[in-house]
């Protein structure tokens, strides 16, 4: 196995023995208690915020083995017609994520929302979202359905 695997501290032991002198017990039960936090807190988080970033601890090292600390935000919508200003400062972000991803229906069906580039082709019966500096944008091919309701995760990496 190797030594040099970034996730080497992030699974508990299933087992541990605890001494029953009193002063090895606490030793041991630190111990145990600050595994048992080290590897809570690098399980990422299902937390779904709409309009307001969270931390997901996703941890990145892109940029020179730095530990780059991943985040997510909920948008809703009713319409593709009008862009959602995101609220996101570019400049304090590394990238977004390729987990960038959304839903909508059309109050009979529900369908994928593609994260794609703007300038591509609508295909028909599809929307896609991009990202600008300040929103989120809608492109809707040929017979693409009407949207009542949707919402859009993205997820970024923040800057080192």
């Amino acid at each position: 196995m190797s030594t040099n695997v970034v996730n080497q501290t992030a699974y508990l032991r299933t087992s541990r023995e605890f001494p029953e002198d009193l002063h090895q017990l606490t030793v041991e039960v630190n111990k145990a208690y600050v595994d048992t936090a080290a590897v809570v807190n690098t399980k990422e988080t299902a937390i779904y915020p709409v309009n307001r970033p969270a931390i997901n601890a996703q941890q990145w090292f892109l940029q020179a083995n730095q530990r780059q600390q991943g985040l997510r935000q909920v948008y809703t919508f009713t319409s593709v017609a009008t862009p959602i200003n995101h609220g996101i400062n570019l400049n304090n972000i590394a990238n977004f994520t390729p987990r960038c991803y959304g839903t909508y229906n059309d109050g009979t069906f529900s369908y994928g929302l593609i994260y794609a580039n703007g300038n591509m082709t609508s295909i028909a019966g599809q929307i896609v979202f991009y990202l600008s500096t300040t929103q989120i944008l809608f492109a809707s091919g040929v017979g693409a359905p009407t949207v009542t309701s949707g919402f859009i995760v993205l997820e970024w990496i923040s800057a080192p």
